[in-house]
């Protein structure tokens, strides 16, 4: 490559050409335009122009002079492999560890290391348990030895990672806000709009005691659980979260939780979109005022007859692009109209008020909706009916949404008498109940926009829950198998930071790929070193490591990265 001048009457030009050999022809190509010499002039603080493109070039022939080099290694059949020695690394990692640097976590565990002046490197612990919460999720010995397993070594030992938990602790109020600050030189934050949920993580234990405590478990073991409370930014990158004991209340942690974003992040005014089993009237009431505002699902079974009525009422339906009314139960009755409205969702609104709290109730309708809860409950009437009809004795207790909520029992004959053996069949009732409600969904708020607008800010609440489920099954958040609190409270720290990581990475890469197909292909990212020259990617070139490396301007993809590129990589995954 080599420096082009091209003159004109107005400028001069500056461009980076490569002389081409294709088909018995030579000619030349533009690599790269500079830019004219004034605006380079600008751009370099009177630095001159010409000087800077040489160097430049220079710099860009040194590089691929560097990645082009061929590459011979002898290997003898009859030699031994070195004893002890490892060959195998993972580099999965320096992607996320570029977008860790991005977030300042490790200026972070600077300011805290300076705080209480210890001699670990807490940057180094912290970076590996959240790398290896994505990677290797397991447990904190397992994530200590497979740090090893990274192309940086680790500079710290078991005993040391367990101190620093109790620090991350301590400091986990500190980390969040930090965090959030920082996050903002990162990308601009939708926190407009801020979901809050709640689940919880099971321990392989039968004692209370701390934290544990029993609950309602959502994963229905009977085991002591942690609960967890998680606040997500409008467009689906965690803010916040706290822990609390198995048996708290969950309606009662929200408040505790917003108001230390109120304080600690200096966020005042937002809409809150919680699920109706988080949003009691105190909760609603609490985000009435100062600006902030609520969106929550409401029950239509739990509706008050007279709304409920209203609610269900086929008639004063309205399509968002119209003003038009429908009852929607000649749906079912017109072929024709069936099909046209199929896709759409119908909305009746009104406001109502009760326990001094003004608010508007939206409940719409979809057939698409409909059709697929009848599927489910047509799947799960087959469950009950075979249940019933070839192993009756393994009829339990049911919940609410488990099949055989559908299969009634009676021990009581047509005479009124008691029966020997107890007999089970379908409630048809039961079944005919629900159909009810079948297609019908509804939320409060005191917002006065549109339905439609309400609506599809409600409809991303499945994101929070999308959390829940990559932390419990990508990243193994449970069962946990810290006994002390202040240890339970520094591992969700690190789950909670692993998530955001993996939530930046995400968006970095378009949202194409799955959560799967993420955290596998970092995790098959490894490379076998050949000491004097390089690494080798034993990995496959996929769709996903090719859009890895486009998102963040690097390669790890050529049949050999000299020791100096690889060097370079990691050096410039750490700039920030």
């Amino acid at each position: 490559m080599r420096l082009s001048i091209s003159k004109s009457k107005n400028s001069t030009s500056l461009y980076v050409i490569k002389s081409t050999y294709e088909n018995g022809v030579r000619s030349s190509k533009v690599v790269e335009k500079l830019g004219t010499v004034k605006e380079l002039e600008k751009k370099l603080n009177g630095q001159d122009p010409i000087e800077w493109a040489k160097k430049y070039v220079d710099e860009l022939n040194k590089k691929e002079k560097e990645q082009s080099r061929n590459v011979i290694v002898k290997y003898s059949q009859s030699r031994q492999i070195e004893k002890g020695v490892q060959k195998s690394f993972n580099g999965g990692y320096l992607f996320l560890q570029q977008i860790y640097h991005q977030l300042g976590l490790h200026k972070i565990c600077k300011d805290i290391s300076t705080k209480y002046k210890f001699t670990y490197n807490l940057d180094s612990i912290l970076s590996r348990l959240i790398y290896g919460r994505i990677l290797f999720p397991s447990s904190k010995l397992n994530t200590c030895q497979e740090s090893s397993c990274l192309l940086e070594q680790p500079d710290f030992e078991l005993h040391q990672i367990y101190r620093a938990l109790e620090v991350v602790s301590k400091e986990t109020d500190f980390i969040q806000s930090k965090l959030y600050e920082n996050s903002l030189s990162v990308s601009k934050r939708n926190d407009h709009i801020l979901y809050y949920d709640c689940t919880n993580y099971f321990f392989e234990i039968e004692e209370e005691d701390g934290l544990k405590q029993y609950g309602f478990g959502k994963d229905h073991k009977p085991n002591p659980i942690v609960g967890m409370g998680l606040f997500m930014d409008g467009d689906g990158i965690p803010l916040a979260f706290s822990i609390h004991s198995g048996n708290t209340n969950e309606q009662t942690t929200l408040k505790p939780l917003e108001k230390k974003i109120l304080k600690d992040f200096e966020l005042s005014k937002f809409i809150v979109c919680t699920d109706a089993g988080l949003s009691s009237t105190e909760n609603r009431k609490f985000n009435n005022r100062d600006g902030r505002a609520f969106i929550t699902t409401q029950s239509v079974k739990k509706l008050k007859k007279h709304l409920k009525q209203w609610a269900l009422a086929p008639t004063g339906w309205h399509i968002h692009d119209g003003n038009d009314s429908y009852d929607i139960s000649l749906l079912d009755k017109d072929e024709e109209l069936y099909e046209k409205h199929k896709s759409d969702t119908f909305y009746k609104e009104r406001w109502i008020k009760e326990d001094g709290l003004e608010q508007k109730l939206i409940v719409t309708y979809s057939l698409k909706y409909r059709d697929y809860q009848r599927q489910i409950r047509s799947k799960q009437l087959d469950r009950a009916t075979k249940l019933v009809e070839t192993r009756p004795s393994d009829i339990t207790k049911k919940n609410q949404n488990d099949y055989k909520r559908f299969i009634s029992s009676t021990n009581i004959t047509k005479d009124g008498e008691i029966a020997d053996k107890v007999i089970y069949s379908l409630d048809r009732d039961a079944v005919a109940n629900e159909e009810m409600y079948d297609g019908f969904y509804a939320v409060c708020t005191n917002l006065e926009d549109d339905a439609t607008t309400i609506t599809k800010i409600n409809h991303r609440r499945w994101e929070i829950e999308e959390c829940f489920k990559i932390m419990k099954y990508e990243f193994k958040a449970r069962p946990v198998y810290l006994s002390r609190d202040d240890r339970i409270q520094a591992h969700f720290t690190t789950c909670f930071l692993a998530l955001v990581v993996y939530r930046y990475l995400e968006k970095i890469l378009g949202e194409k790929f799955t959560c799967h197909e993420i955290t596998s292909g970092l995790r098959n990212m490894n490379f076998y070193h050949i000491p004097t020259e390089g690494y080798v990617p034993t990995y496959t070139r996929t769709d996903f490591t090719d859009a890895l490396h486009d998102a963040f301007g690097f390669r790890t993809d050529t049949e050999i990265v000299s020791n100096k590129v690889m060097k370079n990589i990691i050096k410039n995954m750490k700039k920030n």
